[in-house]
């Protein structure tokens, strides 16, 4: 059985190790892993740990695009030499409550920053037609995420509403995507001129930038109406998107950039009667839709940079200092059996 690399965290080090390909069981699946999309939460995971009961040597990474080399026994959901990505939890499978006791790939699972990896059946999707490895691995959580707080929860998105976009990030950006491909407008708000300039080369509907009353401007650009959603991935004192949110709007709350306790003024949220929810990204249904919207609608994930998998501290450097969409570490590009 020939050897293959991993990226291990131990005693501090992160590093790359190697160990024999497994085989896999009954309902499990061989995957070689093509291309790993980096999430913030991978960072904290290998400062912190984030509080989890991690189990040394640990492979972090949650998101991957990858071809199936061998299945077990009663395999039926995927075949040999089909490209897949997997799920974000190890078991939920649709409906708005999520079954107690899910696990995280790169949490409480081992990651999957390595060049092969065993998952069960139901943890896998078949990739997009339309996208290269790099591109379907940003699916996983950034665009499922977004999928989720637009159309998999709550209130849903319509045409001819608008989404408010916090920053210029994985999530951000594939929910201006997403909101423009179904017909409705997208607003991006960020503290960077220079991002907003790419965004605005992307087809977003407008750019605002990230000062002091900034919901002013959101108001005037929608006629003082207010925007239907809000993609909230600062968090912290959301007096501004409560202020720039339409009546009976609906606010998801994704990331805590802000800090990790909401500010939420009463008497907006009471008048505008509004929707809050949080978002723990989604299930793999909505993932199969969100892959089948890409295919049909021809979006293309926003990709910042892509490194070798030896290059991955390099990766990890450029996600912590921020990123224009996805940061992408390219795992392997051979393809065929397994040795």
């Amino acid at each position: 059985m020939q050897q293959w690399q991993m990226a291990t965290l131990g005693e501090g080090a992160l590093t790359l190790a190697t160990a024999e390909v497994p085989a896999p069981g009954p309902g499990e699946v061989l995957v070689r892993v093509k291309a790993v999309s980096l999430n913030y939460r991978d960072a904290l995971m290998i400062d912190t740990g984030m509080g989890l009961p991690v189990a040394f040597p640990f492979v972090p990474g949650s998101d991957m695009a990858g071809e199936v080399v061998a299945v077990g026994e009663d395999v039926t959901r995927v075949a040999v030499g089909e490209r897949v990505i997997n799920t974000f939890w190890d078991r939920w499978i649709d409906g708005e409550q999520a079954p107690a006791g899910l696990r995280i790939f790169g949490g409480t699972l081992q990651g999957v920053l390595r060049e092969y990896a065993v998952f069960d059946e139901a943890a896998l999707v078949r990739a997009p037609s339309t996208l290269d490895d790099v591109a379907a691995s940003t699916l996983t959580c950034a665009g499922l995420t977004a999928w989720f707080a637009l159309f998999g929860t709550g209130r849903k998105l319509r045409p001819e509403e608008t989404v408010l976009s916090i920053g210029t990030g994985g999530v951000a950006l594939f929910g201006a995507q997403l909101a423009l491909a179904h017909g409705a407008k997208a607003i991006v708000v960020s503290g960077s001129e220079a991002k907003l300039a790419r965004a605005a080369a992307l087809g977003v509907t407008h750019g605002v930038l990230r000062q002091g009353g900034w919901s002013e401007a959101v108001r005037r650009l929608t006629q003082d109406r207010g925007v239907e959603q809000v993609l909230e991935l600062a968090g912290g004192d959301m007096r501004e998107s409560m202020a720039a949110l339409a009546a009976g709007g609906k606010v998801s709350v994704i990331g805590t950039l802000g800090g990790d306790t909401l500010q939420l003024p009463v008497y907006s949220m009471l008048l505008k009667r509004a929707h809050v929810q949080g978002i723990g990204v989604g299930h793999r249904q909505g993932l199969e839709t969100l892959v089948s919207s890409i295919d049909r609608h021809g979006i293309v994930p926003v990709v910042d940079a892509v490194y070798e998998f030896a290059d991955f501290g390099q990766a990890l450097a450029h996600l912590r200092r921020g990123a224009f969409g996805k940061v992408v570490v390219r795992v392997s590009s051979a393809s065929g059996p397994v040795a």
